[in-house]
């Protein structure tokens, strides 16, 4: 096992890695940007290295500062979270090199799954059911517009290296392509430096389910159930919650077997995440993986009983899985909450926290860095915590994630707990019968 673990992130991801550190008994060293010399990330860490100013760019992706951080504390791993440096293959083969540790996929796990043309031809291969759509990336204009009339409009244009819902365009006719096509590359070449696309049949109301699954260095792999994430602003994950209220016990079922074939076709090592689409029919498709740990974890581990990071490490010390594939529970629910208006169309309110009080309870569970007197920089991610509830039914969630919305008081700055409150007496969203166009169905002002 590590002696001791630098984490490669900021807010409650480092801090949620920090706890579970502390309780396998493994040192930590916290790295933080100027901007953030006062989040408890850095408060509760053994160590803390800053690595550069608030500029993620000069620090939380400073490679080059980050392995020397860990080379000056005696780090043996580096865990890196999410976003950020979490999903770069240059930084998982570095940390190779230096002979530290990267909590998570290796290089070439990441390039397979990273360029997403790349991956659609891996999951293909492995048996996992695939959009119709183009083989690899699309040459030229007049290859697209001849797929698109093979599959059948609408299709959409996604770029290979895409994310958070950039360099994609939705046709809905042959005359809307080459627009689009034009449009999808400039902001993906742009975005990623990379503007190749790809085409796949859209598919109409989807819901967006995502399997979470484990593998260890000896090809043993197993999946902890399902996540719904169809509530989503701008391709922006809101609420995700388990088990799907979409999901029959044969989907899940078929969907995990997926998800695993998947992973052992790439010899997947650490906790990743294999995304689907799910049309009206029952049917799913895959879209994407992510080889690193989600926002979402915790909903999985709360109806599992399962704690994902100590899993990561463990994994990645070369301890095996269990092999078990796990079934839920119990149900749950997270709602991330944001600093930014949802009166103002959500934009982001960075300031000074002046009031804090955080819901407590029987099944209630608050994953954040923030305190009374912590001021939020504008420079990240607008992400503050994560409220997660978790009950014996669906409609208990509903009515304990109500109440803790209700007990949940940030003052200082704006935050989404106001949107989450309307959403929880939205009756569709009551219902369980929703998309991931429920958003664009229902403003702040109307839910």
């Amino acid at each position: 096992m590590f002696n001791k673990i630098l984490i490669a992130n900021r807010g409650e991801i480092a801090l949620r890695v920090i706890r579970t550190c502390a309780e396998m008994g493994i040192k930590t060293v916290a790295v933080y940007s100027t901007a953030d010399r006062d989040s408890l990330h850095v408060k509760f860490a053994d160590e803390a290295v800053c690595i550069g100013p608030s500029n993620s760019a000069a620090s939380y992706l400073n490679i080059p500062n980050i392995i020397a951080a860990a080379e000056i504390t005696n780090a043996d791993a580096i865990h890196p979270g999410y976003g950020f440096l979490s999903e770069n293959a240059e930084f998982s083969a570095i940390c190779a090199e230096n002979n530290i540790k990267f909590i998570g996929a290796d290089a070439d796990m990441i390039n397979k799954m990273g360029d997403k043309a790349t991956a659609k031809a891996t999951m293909q291969a492995a048996g996992v059911p695939l959009i119709p759509g183009s083989d690899g990336l699309l040459a030229s204009v007049e290859e697209g517009l001849k797929i698109a009339e093979e599959i059948g409009y609408p299709v959409i244009l996604k770029a290979t290296a895409g994310g958070g819902g950039r360099g994609m365009r939705i046709v809905n006719e042959p005359s809307e392509f080459e627009k689009a096509w034009n449009s999808a590359r400039q902001e993906a070449g742009a975005a990623f430096g990379n503007d190749g696309m790809y085409l796949e049949k859209f598919v109409v109301n989807p819901r967006h389910v995502e399997i979470q699954i484990v593998g260890d260095q000896y090809g043993n792999v197993s999946h902890l159930s399902e996540r719904d994430c169809s509530i989503q602003r701008r391709h922006q994950k809101l609420v995700e919650e388990t088990p799907s209220p979409a999901i029959t016990p044969e989907i899940r079922e078929a969907m995990g077997e997926a998800a695993v074939r998947g992973a052992k076709a790439i010899k997947y090592e650490g906790a990743g995440t294999v995304e689907f689409l799910l049309d009206v029919e029952g049917n799913f498709y895959f879209m994407e993986m992510n080889t690193r740990i989600q926002v979402e974890h915790p909903v999985t581990e709360q109806v599992t009983g399962f704690d994902l990071i100590r899993e990561q490490i463990k994994v990645a010390a070369g301890e095996p899985i269990s092999g078990k594939h796990y079934e839920p529970k119990a149900f749950s629910m997270e709602c991330r909450i944001n600093a930014e208006d949802p009166e103002k169309d959500f934009r982001p309110s960075p300031g000074t926290i002046t009031t804090l009080h955080l819901p407590g309870g029987p099944g209630v569970r608050v994953d954040t860095h923030v305190y009374a007197g912590y001021t939020i920089p504008p420079n990240y991610d607008s992400m503050i915590a994560k409220l997660i509830v978790t009950a014996e039914t669906r409609e208990e969630v509903l009515r304990r994630m109500k109440r803790a919305l209700n007990e949940f008081v940030i003052e200082g700055i704006k935050t989404t707990i106001p949107f989450h409150l309307k959403l929880m007496d939205n009756e569709q969203f009551k219902s369980g019968d929703f998309t991931t166009k429920f958003l664009e169905t229902y403003s702040y002002e109307t839910l």
